[in-house]
Order: C-alpha cells, then structure tokens, then sequence
C-alpha cells in the first residue's frame, strides 16, 4: 500500500463529510480545480454537503471545471439513465460550476483535457469487479478512452439505479490512461459488499483483471467506511 492514504470513516455520513472535506481543500487551494467526476450512489452524499457549503457561502465551486467520467451510449439528455444529466444535477448545477468537459467523442475529449492541462482530481468510485468508470476487466493501464460493451456483471450493478428500466449494454468512458494521469484520485468506497475488491485495489498484485488496482501509481487517498475495509 505504499503511497495511498487510507481513510477510514465509521459510517457512510462520516465518509461523505470526508470526502467533502478532500475535495473542498482541493478547490481552495486550487479555485481553478478540474475534476473527473464520478456518479454512483456512494459519490451523492458527499457532493450534497459540498452543495450546501456553496449554499452557506462557505465554498466557491465557480472556476472549477467538471469533466464526465463515462456515459452510457443511445440515451437522451433527458432519459434518466443519462450519465451527464445525472452529473448536472448531483454535481454541476448545485454547485455552481460553469465549465464542464462532455465525453461524447474520445478525440474531441482528449482534445479538451489537453487544452486544460489534465486533470486535478479524479474522484472515483468502485465498481464490483474493480472497473473504474466502465474501464471493464481487462483494462491495462494504458487503456484509452473509448466505447466498449459492458459486462454482464456491471449490467447487474447497474440495475439497481434504474428500476424497471434496461441498462444500456454499451458505454464511452474516459480511459484508463486519462484517469491515472490525474495529479490527485480519490477512491470512494462504500458497504460491505465491496470489502473483497477493496483490498485487491489496494493491496493485491497491479493486474488488468482489477483494473483499480493500477490507482496505486497515483496519489491516491482511499475513504472507505468501516465495513468495507473490515
């Protein structure tokens, strides 16, 4: 585990105040901060508090740039499976950023990313099989951005956001190449479901099988809650 930072919180509450505290001191100290933003469940409590601390005009989120992580393929802006509304509503808009990065088309994203100068942050959180985004295994680390089939695990996983809707088979996400050129990662780890996977990202061998295994040649900082690290 040498060069991750691993923080373990007692409750998914306290891992949200966490995460927020992270992410709040890297926009200060950095006002211009780009940042790959992650959806998923265990993201949402900690951009809610980020939310209300722009609210209580405690944290200014205005220069910051928000890049899309990944994003399902064939749906509309206002389906509610869209990776991108779901990101204007939890992250973009509550927080009152004006600049985003789409990912709709890998040249046209990387362009973007260079004429930022790369990522700040990656946030991110776990997939089930170690996906990062939908960088599926086998993902190497020089995995680039591109469109791809999800697997028929992930299709599970993803089930349970949408109800009684069909989860897309197809995906775009932001390459693995993109994700571990970041200056800082943020791990964000949730239940006891994902304790297994957990510790293979963080202590197991660096292979393309748990592709958040290669995070460990970032600086990363892992917040987990007590029962998926136990």
């Amino acid at each position: 585990m040498s060069g991750v930072t691993l923080n373990i919180q007692p409750d998914t509450g306290q891992l949200a105040q966490a995460a927020a505290d992270h992410i709040a001191a890297q926009i200060r100290a950095k006002p211009d901060l780009s940042i790959l933003v992650a959806t998923g469940n265990t993201p949402m409590p900690a951009y809610a508090e980020l939310a209300r601390r722009v609210a209580a005009g405690e944290l200014d989120c205005s220069r910051v740039t928000a890049v899309q992580l990944d994003e399902y393929l064939g749906v509309s802006d206002d389906d509610p499976r869209s990776l991108w509304g779901w990101m204007v509503r939890s992250f973009v808009e509550p927080l009152g950023i004006a600049r985003t990065v789409r990912l709709e088309n890998p040249a046209q994203f990387e362009a973007a990313l260079q004429q930022l100068g790369g990522l700040d942050l990656a946030i991110l959180g776990l997939g089930p099989n170690g996906h990062l985004g939908f960088n599926e295994p086998p993902s190497p680390p020089d995995a680039p951005t591109r469109t791809l089939e999800i697997t028929p695990e992930s299709l599970v996983s993803n089930a349970a956001y949408w109800g009684e809707l069909a989860v897309p088979t197809g995906a775009i996400t932001a390459g693995m190449d993109v994700i571990l050129a970041a200056c800082q990662t943020l791990l964000l780890v949730g239940g006891a479901h994902k304790r297994d996977i957990l510790h293979a990202a963080v202590e197991g061998p660096e292979t393309p099988e748990v592709p958040a295994s290669f995070l460990r040649r970032t600086t990363l900082t892992v917040i987990a809650d007590r029962v998926a690290w136990a």
